[in-house]
């Protein structure tokens, strides 16, 4: 899809659905980025809920192969061969957060307009970011679906799919904040490789990481922004959704910096690493 090609409709909440749909990765990635772009042309039903897509899931790269996380080759950064499996890990996962961002734009009605122009914008910014980290990954000589890939991101996604709280809570602000904590130990490794293709991988995760910090507190702030609609108290509520839909406690060390850059107080701070 060239950036002058037509979005399949008029509304936002529909095109969204639409690209999720979408099976070529660069198209998808350049629809978003379109969608984002021309949104103050386009029409925006808040109110209109959508029938879901059978299957309810976004469609992937017919030659990516999808396993088991414990099925997946290590990604040491010793050899050419792991960075490359490292790097298609990352790709994997932006690919995803495209995936996440446009779900929570066409999934959820009823939420005010700044709700969607948030998400509709993370959209595009991952869509930026996959294409960065894929182009990467080709100067490299290998490509997006040469190893296979888990879809852990997604399978939370499913779970939350019901309710917008519990998606706002354990998507962006659990599984996607990690990325926070990951990404400085991931470029303390690669820079630590006396490689061009390291070095510039690890370039590439600052501009990442530092955009990905503004997402997460996108999801801090609607998940604050629902508890206080609904009369809950979102600290002991997330610990009871995280028990709930069994989701992942962090890996330490935790980046203190950048998670109380997106938002997170120091009770959830304290909560997070040393339990509730």
């Amino acid at each position: 899809m060239s950036d002058t090609t037509a979005l399949p409709s008029n509304e936002w909440r529909n095109n969204a659905l639409a690209i999720l749909r979408m099976a070529e990765p660069n198209t998808k990635a350049q629809a978003a980025a379109q969608l984002y772009q021309q949104r103050h042309a386009l029409q925006l039903d808040t109110a209109q809920t959508l029938e879901p897509p059978v299957p309810d899931a976004p469609l992937m790269p017919a030659n990516l192969a999808l396993a088991l996380h414990t099925e997946l080759g290590r990604r040491s950064p010793a050899t050419l061969q792991g960075r490359a499996i490292l790097l298609h890990a990352i790709v994997h996962i932006e690919y995803n957060a495209i995936h996440l961002a446009l779900d929570a734009v066409w999934r959820f009605a009823g939420m005010p307009n700044a709700y969607y122009e948030d998400w509709l914008k993370v959209a595009a910014e991952e869509a930026q970011h996959f294409q960065m980290l894929r182009a990467q990954l080709q100067r490299m000589g290998f490509d997006y679906g040469d190893f296979p890939a888990h879809q852990g991101l997604w399978t939370m996604c499913e779970k939350t799919k019901h309710d917008i709280l519990p998606r706002m809570a354990l998507v962006p602000r659990t599984l996607e904040a990690r990325g926070l904590d990951a990404t400085p130990q991931i470029q303390h490794k690669l820079r630590n490789v006396q490689a061009e293709d390291a070095q510039a991988t690890a370039l590439i995760l600052d501009t990442i990481l530092r955009e990905e910090v503004g997402h997460v507190a996108i999801g801090n702030y609607w998940y604050r922004w629902l508890c206080h609609q609904r009369g809950l108290e979102p600290v002991s509520l997330y610990a009871q959704l995280v028990q709930e839909y069994d989701a992942p406690r962090p890996k330490p060390p935790l980046n203190l910096e950048a998670r109380r850059a997106a938002g997170f107080s120091e009770q959830e701070l304290d909560y997070l690493q040393w339990g509730a």
